[in-house]
């Protein structure tokens, strides 16, 4: 385990100015250079970041989820002040900036960001100007200038579908949203719908007419979709539906149970998130369970290994999930 003898050895500074910077004594006067270089010596030597109290980076979260897509799905909310806690937890300072402030309300003086939304192809290189060390969850038109971190939605898509055909199921559906491409402006089928697309084709069992996919993530799309499938397939209903979120899935329920549809037993459904509310619809949903927690913990992580250990390479973290089984379906 590395000391502060040894940090103050190879640093060249004394063991009592760096003992009170790890302290966090604001009475402590030394430049920003000064605290750079002990902090980065310190670390690159494997002291560990939650033994110096002292704030060691400022950060921007680019916040680029508008108000309404952040009331409909509490999984924005949740990410966002999950990495505020990570952050701190890493003693880093962050600043909040939405989409109204743009890429040029950052801070010349931050050491990195971590962004979540639909960043434009013009705005991600604009980042890379103004901040070289950056994590994108979700979504990364180009992963090869920032490190991304997402859940494994192709292997979830595909991974609900197994579960579907062992159970006997044929006639498999999906339902979801679409993805706004903002250099073309125009909205494009969703990573999850062209992966139950592409699936269900190699299993030949791809069904056109039982996928409904438009518009965006919300409970009221999710209650249009499943109204829409209704009345355009009658009685010719899927037996399975996989839906891209718990969020439309909420919604698509109100509409199923309304037209007295019986879930499991005529339609059963597997969604994507386990938001807090999946748990307490009816019936309860079975869901892939987004670790929000562990994508944050690993964004933070990912920035601080930029910032620490200064590289060119980037790199994309995969998560998996886990299936909460309740009573929407029960392989």
């Amino acid at each position: 385990m590395t000391t502060i003898k040894e940090v103050a050895k190879q640093s060249g500074f004394s063991q009592a100015t760096i003992s009170r910077l790890f302290k966090g004594d604001e009475t402590l006067s030394i430049t920003e250079e000064t605290k750079n270089i002990i902090i980065n010596t310190a670390l690159a030597m494997g002291f560990h970041r939650s033994k110096i109290k002292t704030t060691l980076e400022k950060i921007v979260f680019l916040f680029w989820i508008t108000k309404q897509e952040e009331v409909q799905d509490v999984y924005f909310s949740k990410l966002r002040t999950t990495i505020e806690k990570y952050a701190k937890l890493n003693n880093m300072s962050v600043q909040i900036l939405t989409h109204e402030a743009g890429i040029n309300a950052i801070p010349k003086n931050i050491s990195g960001f971590i962004g979540l939304g639909s960043f434009s192809t013009k705005e991600i290189k604009q980042l890379k100007k103004r901040c070289p060390n950056g994590v994108l969850l979700e979504i990364n038109p180009q992963p090869e200038l920032f490190d991304t971190v997402k859940p494994d939605s192709r292997r979830i898509t595909q991974r609900a579908i197994n579960h579907f055909i062992a159970a006997g199921f044929t006639k498999i559906g999906f339902i979801g949203g679409t993805y706004h491409n903002p250099d073309t402006r125009t909205t494009e089928p969703d990573l999850r719908e062209i992966t139950f697309r592409q699936y269900l084709a190699e299993k030949g069992l791809l069904n056109d007419k039982y996928i409904f996919a438009k518009g965006d993530f919300s409970v009221p799309q999710g209650v249009f979709l499943a109204d829409e499938m209704v009345r355009t397939l009658g009685d010719d209903l899927p037996e399975a539906i996989f839906i891209s979120s718990d969020t439309i899935a909420v919604g698509a329920l109100q509409s199923l149970n309304r037209h007295n549809i019986q879930i499991p037993n005529q339609l059963a459904i597997i969604s994507m998130n386990d938001n807090d509310i999946a748990k307490f619809v009816s019936p309860p949903l079975t869901t892939y369970r987004i670790n929000v927690e562990e994508i944050a913990r690993t964004a933070v992580d990912l920035l601080v290994d930029q910032i620490v250990y200064p590289r060119r390479t980037t790199k994309t973290v995969l998560l998996n999930s886990e299936l909460v089984v309740r009573e929407s379906f029960v392989d």
